[in-house]
């Protein structure tokens, strides 16, 4: 039986064939919305989405489902409790979209230093206002904070040293690079910067990170950019530093964006003075969409040809303290059953389990991660093991 494929958003015709040329049965529906899923993904193997929400009901519902394919970085469309609940892989695609999203970053900044719009827009309605639009200040020179150093965040760096800003970062991590400062806390940096962008994945961590405490600490007249989730700023608090201070805000994301790819579009933002909003495409330009692609066809091929699970992003992490079996023995049907038929008498869980067989198939060695140590009795009788060429168990 053929591997069902689901593409519940636009993706490449190029990249589609591929998946067709390996025998895989490809389903290709780009206008799915969320409530839609559920009944399309009932028999189908894998779903590929971009922006499309992939919902409890949707994992619960498909009854052979393995993985799911997020076609860009972040993965908070994807319901990841309910996925691991049914042992449902959860994979995407980082870095494809890096250079995508730090040109609109970029762009944006421009944008509202130089007023691109306004002058357009005035243009079209046959309003000549070269006065008002000759009060730009000029990007060279200014202090950027870039929060968020991953991908992304670096090629914003490098795009914004090309143009003389002094940049600093901030990450998990500790900066490093050329021309790069690392800033350990907000109040330190935000009421010096005249650029703030962020670049962040939406966490618990992360959500409404930018509130009435972050604004408040900016300069006024500051330049705001958003091109990651809508989730990290607490929009009513940005809607009053707009009002209050002044700034100017760039985003390609905000609050209850249409989950539709066209239609009418309602917010609050619209009514401001010196707020851009695009329509969230910062990954959709040509390149990156072609890179996401053959990425996401790569992930899909590996994990149907090896078992393989590139960029896998529900797998737990090790826990801090556990324990480490390592069993060398003869590559018999049955040594490695009767190894674990001792742990599982102990009730020692494995949580990890990888079997590597030595040239020419008469050895191999098992490396077992275990929740619990093995005891000296249960140690003994893997000793006693004719098969058993020798055990090494330690805490790591």
């Amino acid at each position: 039986m053929k591997v069902k494929v689901l593409i519940a958003d636009k993706l490449p015709e190029q990249y589609i064939q591929k998946l067709k040329d390996a025998d895989l049965d490809v389903i290709y529906q780009p206008k799915l919305g969320e409530n839609d899923l559920p009944e399309a993904a009932k028999d189908v193997d894998v779903i590929v989405v971009r922006s499309t929400v992939v919902n409890a009901k949707t994992i619960e519902d498909a009854k052979q489902l393995n993985l799911i394919v997020r076609a860009g970085a972040g993965v908070n469309n994807i319901n990841i409790a309910a996925a691991n609940k049914k042992g449902v892989y959860v994979s995407n695609c980082p870095g494809k979209n890096s250079i995508a999203v730090a040109e609109l970053a970029i762009g944006l900044m421009i944008s509202l230093d130089r007023r691109i719009p306004n002058n357009v827009m005035d243009f079209k309605k046959g309003v000549w206002n070269k006065g008002e639009y000759s009060k730009a200040e000029g990007l060279f020179g200014k202090t950027l904070a870039i929060v968020g150093y991953g991908a992304i965040g670096k090629e914003v760096a490098k795009r914004a040293q090309a143009l003389g800003m002094n940049i600093y970062a901030k990450d998990i991590s500790r900066i490093e690079g050329y021309g790069v400062k690392d800033f350990s806390e907000f109040d330190q940096i935000l009421p010096i910067a005249d650029i703030v962008t962020i670049h962040l994945p939406q966490t618990p961590e992360t959500k409404n990170l930018f509130n009435d405490k972050m604004f408040g600490y900016m300069k006024k007249g500051a330049i705001f950019i958003n091109t990651s989730r809508a989730g990290v700023v607490d929009e009513e608090a940005l809607i009053r530093a707009v009002k209050e201070k002044g700034l100017k805000v760039g985003m390609d994301v905000f609050k209850d964006e249409p989950e539709a790819k066209s239609g009418p579009v309602s917010s609050k933002l619209q009514e401001l003075e010196n707020v851009y909003i695009t329509h969230h495409i910062g990954a959709s330009t040509e390149q990156a969409q072609n890179a996401v692609a053959e990425e996401t066809v790569n992930i899909i091929l590996g994990f149907i040809q090896s078992g393989f699970i590139a960029h896998w992003v529900n797998r737990a992490k090790a826990p801090e303290t556990h324990y480490q079996l390592i069993v060398k023995h003869y590559d018999k049907p049955g040594v490695l059953a009767s190894v674990l038929d001792v742990l599982k008498v102990g009730d020692i869980n494995i949580e990890e389990v990888e079997n590597t067989i030595f040239d020419g198939g008469m050895v191999a060695c098992c490396t077992m991660k275990l929740k619990g140590p093995a005891t000296s009795h249960m140690l003994e009788l893997i000793r006693n093991n004719s098969n058993v060429i020798s055990y090494s168990h330690v805490q790591v």
